[in-house]
């Protein structure tokens, strides 16, 4: 393992004062650090480089995420959440698998191609595969081979950052290791860091961001954690209605099928499962 595989982060701080990023955490940005302040102390941890044998979409030319080096308690999470305005870092819970985190087992992409997807687009796109590949669509009822579009708006519950909060709060204090990205919301997160968990669905990630970034503005949803191949957000405006829930879960089916097809196996079931549900999981086969 060579210097850019892993390299120490480290953040001056003291009580009741923010200070400047500094030390490597400042390498996660494309223009420096300009300026960010974090006041949170942190734990020992690391920044992580792709690694250069794992394929890549693009060369890298700065780390792609900071991780800890133990885990931390979940509360933790909340604080650096609370920061993120000022620091410009997304925190999320991570499992404790090495790949792909100190492994390097990661592609990232340019933020900015997550602004040419559209979310409803990518949605009929899957659609449309299926559609093409098979002809029973008994999964799929009452919507079959007809792709439904983007659900409309939920009603918040509360609001979406509170939400995320309580979630993790109701986590316990399971203690995983957290993880820190250069983002401006939560939905670019798996973007920026190159997270590969949906590749078997989808090669591409930025396609996926596009997805959160409208159900954050539908659902006022927040990315909590990732997994080697899962993914946890907290959800502030949740379907619920019987006819929503099953809107919202085409949706679902398109984003990650694995949740259906591996779960309970149609839309009209997996949408009673998530009816009010204010966090939603997920997880790729």
């Amino acid at each position: 393992m060579d210097d850019h595989d892993l390299q120490a982060a480290n953040l001056q701080h003291a009580s009741g004062q923010d200070h400047d990023l500094l030390a490597d955490l400042h390498r996660l940005f494309a223009d420096g650090d300009s300026g960010r302040t974090l006041s949170v102390p942190l734990p020992p941890g690391c920044v992580v480089w792709p690694d250069p044998g794992y394929r890549q979409h693009v060369p890298p030319r700065r780390p792609a995420f900071w991780v800890s080096d133990e885990p931390v308690h979940s509360g933790l999470w909340a604080d650096l959440r609370a920061e993120h305005a000022r620091s410009g870092l997304w925190p999320m819970l991570l499992d404790d698998s090495t790949q792909p985190w100190s492994a390097g087992q990661i592609a990232p992409e340019p933020v900015t191609d997550i602004d040419t997807y559209d979310a409803g687009a990518f949605m009929a796109e899957v659609w449309a595969e299926r559609a093409a590949a098979d002809d029973d669509f008994a999964d799929l009822e009452p919507y079959g081979q007809i792709c439904p579009g983007l659900a409309p708006p939920g009603d918040p519950v509360d609001d979406p950052d509170v939400a995320a909060d309580r979630h993790v709060r109701g986590l316990g204090d399971r203690g995983t290791p957290l993880g820190l990205a250069a983002a401006a919301r939560g939905a670019d997160v798996l973007t920026v860091m190159g997270w590969q968990g949906a590749i078997n669905h989808n090669q591409w990630i930025a396609p996926l961001s596009a997805v959160l970034r409208s159900w954050e503005d539908r659902f006022g949803v927040r990315v909590i954690g990732v997994g080697f191949d899962t993914l946890e957000i907290s959800v502030a405006a949740p379907p619920v209605t019987a006819r929503h829930a099953l809107h919202v879960a085409a949706e679902h089916w398109a984003f990650c099928p694995d949740n259906i097809l591996q779960g309970p196996g149609t839309l009209m079931d997996y949408a009673t499962h998530i009816r009010g549900k204010t966090s939603w999981s997920f997880w790729w086969d």
